[in-house]
């Protein structure tokens, strides 16, 4: 096992030294049957979970499947992996914890398991996105997507007959007409950092390269040029926002919205849930966000919201396949859809929620690509940076935080650009 892994597996912990895999899970108990243990981090879907290890234990007379739904998940699967108590399968985020998990060896490649050709290639290339190096072979098999971009009122749109924008000056315009018919155009809760990013990935996936993060850690671009427009136009929506949007919450901006104290509200499809516990005769759709100028350059802001992993420790390779096999089965795809509204990675004819229906054409079509935050190291905490950006009024602000950006890029990710550059020098055709 590789010595980075305290850095890859627990980076909140340090001094811990290199750990080597050895098998848990995957063995007979008593009762005959193989046992397989899964964590997965979703504890909003711990109902679905529950119900599908039920059903699918009920099916197997040879497997017996526990699934752990623990709230901070990923803490405690860093606890665990660090104490070589390893579930046979894990099902996380297709984010920088898959990135370093990855590069520390944990995970089977699973290029045999046959039912990766069921998922969506948009979707697999998001897992080859987020290696840090080249990595020959397949490690998550994509399950969820979630989409982000404006969430919008359709009783208000029809109500004054507003139709969707498909540019960026097309939004602005409508914006201003929201805005002159005396509603609000926009809510935002910046006082929780985190919605900060929401905007952010939604412009700058039209703006920005989808694998700008790999560039600069070639060496070959930088964010200060990269992502001067997703600044400039990040911060060009609090024109439309109501006042002083870091003193609301994310609850408040849900609330505010679903009481119709907003047209739109720019967010992802995992707010719909929260804004109809307070309203659930509220009308919603969504649209892609129309950072572009050009309408063919729009895309979806969609990533890998789940993906199941099997752990190289793993014992037993075809029993953690069949459990992949059962998640697949269309009536457990659909099943999660229905609970969660989320977006599916596998092909075929699902039902999608109604408050999908403005993205159907990019899903389908997997006109998409992941959230930049997905590759930002947690220590970086850029949804603060951008706060501190957008509540800066100074001259200079966007230079500020764009020097900053790449600063701090260099200062968190030191480790990794060496190691990518090292890379490249000895395979310079990958390139």
């Amino acid at each position: 096992m590789k010595k980075n892994m305290k850095i890859a597996v627990c980076l909140f912990m340090t001094g811990v030294a290199a750990i080597v895999l050895s098998g848990c899970g995957g063995h007979s108990k008593s009762n005959g049957k193989i046992q397989i243990n899964m964590m997965q981090y979703k504890p909003e879907a711990t109902d679905f979970f529950e119900e599908f290890e039920a059903k699918f234990n009920a099916e197997h007379d040879d497997i017996e499947l526990t699934i752990d739904s623990p709230n901070d998940a990923m803490t405690i699967l860093k606890t665990r992996l660090i104490r070589e108590d390893y579930p046979d399968i894990v099902g996380i985020g297709g984010d920088i914890n898959y990135s370093n998990f990855l590069d520390a060896d944990l995970f089977l490649d699973i290029s045999d398991y046959e039912g990766l050709a069921d998922i969506k290639e948009s979707y697999l290339e998001i897992d080859k996105n987020l290696e840090f190096v080249p990595t020959e072979g397949v490690y998550a098999m994509p399950y969820m997507a979630n989409a982000a971009g404006i969430l919008y009122n359709k009783d208000i749109f029809e109500e004054h007959g507003w139709s969707i924008p498909t540019t960026w000056e097309e939004f602005t315009a409508l914006c201003d007409e929201i805005q002159e018919a005396g509603i609000q155009p926009l809510y935002f809760g910046f006082k929780d950092t985190w919605t900060c990013l929401a905007p952010w990935n939604a412009i700058a996936v039209d703006l920005a390269d989808a694998d700008i993060c790999a560039q600069v850690n070639r060496g070959d671009a930088s964010f200060a040029e990269a992502y001067d427009m997703v600044a400039e136009r990040t911060k060009a929506l609090l024109s439309w926002s109501q006042p002083e949007p870091a003193a609301y919450s994310y609850n408040d901006a849900c609330t505010a919205f679903a009481r119709g104290e907003s047209a739109m509200y720019v967010i992802g499809s995992y707010a719909v849930p929260q804004i109809k516990s307070v309203n659930p005769d509220i009308n919603i759709d969504s649209f892609v966000f129309p950072a572009s100028s050009n309408a063919e350059e729009n895309k979806l802001n969609s990533g890998n919201d789940l993906q199941f992993s099997v752990m190289a420790a793993c014992e037993n390779k075809e029993a953690a396949y069949e459990v992949l096999r059962f998640l697949q089965k269309e009536e457990n795809v659909q099943a999660y859809l229905d609970d969660q509204g989320a977006v599916p990675c596998q092909k075929g004819e699902f039902r999608l929620a109604d408050t999908l229906a403005g993205m159907k054409e990019y899903i389908e079509a997997g006109k998409s690509a992941d959230y930049q935050d997905h590759y930002y190291p947690s220590e970086m905490s850029v949804d603060a940076m951008i706060q501190t950006y957008l509540l800066d009024e100074s001259t200079g602000a966007k230079e500020k935080f764009l020097t900053k950006f790449d600063t701090d890029w260099t200062r968190y990710n030191r480790d990794i650009i060496r190691k990518v550059q090292d890379y490249y020098e000895e395979n310079p055709d990958a390139m």
